[in-house]
């Protein structure tokens, strides 16, 4: 008889599996909270993409952006730069945008009052919504601290704002000139003096969402297994009232933005050699029937952002919101 065939396989299961390869490893894979997370975030994304006002919002404020970022980049012109020969020009290859009473480029000045003014509304609205978010969450999650901070929030609502800061501005402002310069000691002033005035409306729109949370099943078990609070508030609170938080930082830019833009119209903003969008109106007024675009693209430009973020802070609502996130 033959003898059969011996393979190499038959050949390792005789020997007892000795020279069996090695195993495998396992491969490595996301933590669930990572996952949950990331595809928490993928459907805020996703949702957001669903309001075509939003999207189109967004490119729009984004475009703004680019434009006073990367635009004196590109647009070389001293915005401060003072030329008596060429003044009240209108539009030509040298200056797009035309130039002022002085002779100064509307275009680099557009650009040059465009940082100005959104670096004075995102500073002024970090500042709104941390003071806000902190006194809503202190107020609807600790009982004995709701009453004080409610009745200082009451306060400052009552308070009239505008002939505030236009006293907060006229006390400090040559103090804060003298310590930290022209132009840097007035951005403090307005930013703190319009963050300080805008953080009611947040913080009462917080307390509520806090108010209805703290009943809720899950905080009621973290509660019941001796969670702290401090951890209960960063863990189970601040993530679930990040959608109100959001919307309201989103009106806090906008509000900032046409607050400084009317102190610097009514002259009590940055000096008149520092451009922001409001001040380019205010030198504008005077010329206004002779030369009106000087007032259009300043305050078109005012209106453009403000709607934009409007329009952001809108689809940001509804992505965030798991009420209308799964519709």
């Amino acid at each position: 008889m033959t003898e059969p065939t011996r393979t190499p396989s038959s050949d390792l299961a005789a020997a007892g599996g000795a020279a069996t390869p090695a195993a495998a490893s396992p491969p490595v894979l996301p933590s669930p909270d990572a996952v949950a997370h990331r595809s928490q975030w993928s459907d805020v994304w996703r949702q957001f993409r669903r309001h075509r006002g939003a999207m189109v919002a967004l490119s729009l404020f984004v475009g703004i952006i680019l434009f006073v970022s990367i635009g004196p980049l590109l647009w070389r012109i001293d915005p401060t730069f003072v030329d008596i020969r060429a003044r009240n020009q209108g539009f030509s290859l040298a200056h797009p945008l035309g130039t002022d009473q002085l002779g100064r480029d509307l275009l680099a000045r557009l650009m040059a009052g465009g940082q100005v003014s959104i670096a004075v509304g995102l500073t002024a609205m970090t500042i709104a919504i941390f003071l806000g978010s902190l006194i809503g969450i202190l107020s609807g999650f600790f009982r004995r601290l709701d009453a004080p901070l409610m009745r200082m929030t009451e306060l400052f609502l009552a308070l009239p704002l505008l002939p505030l800061l236009l006293l907060m501005v006229t006390l400090f402002r040559e103090p804060l000139s003298q310590t930290f310069g022209p132009a840097l000691g007035i951005f403090f002033l307005i930013v703190t003096a319009i963050g300080a005035t805008s953080w009611m409306q947040a913080a009462r729109i917080v307390r509520g969402e806090v108010l209805g949370l703290k009943e809720r099943e899950f905080i009621l078990a973290a509660r019941s297994i001796g969670t702290p609070s401090h951890r209960m508030v960063t863990r189970h609170i601040l993530p679930n009232v990040m959608s109100p938080i959001m919307v309201a930082a989103t009106l806090g830019i906008a509000t900032a933005i046409i607050t400084e833009s009317a102190l610097s119209f009514l002259g009590l903003g940055f000096p008149p050699d520092f451009p922001t969008w409001g001040r380019l109106l205010f030198d504008a007024v005077d010329q206004m029937v002779l030369y009106p675009w000087r007032v259009i693209f300043p305050g078109l430009l005012i209106s453009l952002t403000v709607l934009c973020v409007n329009y952001i802070g809108d689809g940001l609502r509804d992505a965030m919101d798991p009420r209308i996130r799964g519709r």
